[in-house]
């Protein structure tokens, strides 16, 4: 069946004082970003914000609000500063506890003689919260409503997202195709811009980069029609010749 073009729309919402204090470097917003492309899912907004339960509370109940979509990372572990779950009850308005299977899982992962209260902890949920399972280290993510739920470990984050495929409702899959020259982008500014005014439904990025001792400008057309593409980049092409810029 042929995808409708409709705009599905996500956020993701990067919780620890690790990121905020320059002590840890985010990699999921790359990975999560590259997945929903496939899916026809739109990242159009991140935040990162500190292990604070009223501030989660109060972005969580304005996000989830204006997208389709809402991922959070980090802060679902085992310490007393891992408070992401107990946040999304509260925003949800709902009863905080612990969760029949999560806490199955993981007794069953460790063996009782090793589930202590920290990992127990992993196991308390949002009331009717449904599980995001974990085929790497047990413990797993969750979903309520809207909002999922995940882990700020990358690998573990990455092999969590295949299990969600069947659950994100994306539109057409986002394509992209790029131009890279051997240029700056105050030569190349003006005609791009009229050419982003003739395709008012395509992204048009313009990145500048240096290699090999030489900047160049890399310009990245997005869109979920792979007919609009080709002409946009056709016109950018056209432009390009005129001003004898190399194309690398």
């Amino acid at each position: 069946m042929k995808k409708a073009n409709k705009k599905v729309k996500a956020a993701i919402i990067i919780i620890g004082n690790e990121i905020l204090s320059g002590r840890t470097q985010d990699v999921n917003v790359v990975a999560i970003s590259n997945w929903l492309n496939e899916l026809g899912v739109r990242l159009e907004e991140v935040r990162v914000i500190p292990d604070i339960e009223d501030l989660i509370v109060e972005t969580i109940n304005d996000v989830r609000k204006k997208f389709n979509y809402v991922f959070t990372t980090g802060g679902i572990g085992p310490t007393h500063d891992d408070i992401t779950s107990r946040s999304i009850a509260k925003a949800f308005n709902l009863s905080y506890g612990y969760h029949k299977e999560a806490y199955e899982i993981l007794e069953k992962y460790y063996g009782k003689s090793e589930f202590n209260e920290g990992r127990k902890k992993m196991a308390m949920l949002p009331a009717k919260a449904l599980l995001i399972l974990n085929p790497t280290s047990g413990a797993p993510g969750f979903i309520v409503d809207n909002v999922y739920c995940l882990p700020g470990v990358p690998s573990i984050l990455k092999s969590m997202l295949g299990g969600l495929n069947d659950k994100i409702k994306g539109g057409k899959k986002i394509l992209s195709k790029t131009m890279n020259l051997r240029t700056v982008e105050s030569e190349i500014a003006e005609s791009l811009e009229k050419v982003q005014n003739k395709f008012k439904d395509i992204e048009i990025g313009s990145y500048p980069f240096f290699k090999q001792g030489k900047v160049g400008v890399s310009i990245v057309i997005r869109s979920t029609e792979e007919d609009l593409i080709s002409i946009c980049y056709k016109d950018i092409e056209d432009f390009i010749k005129k001003k004898k810029i190399e194309i690398v």
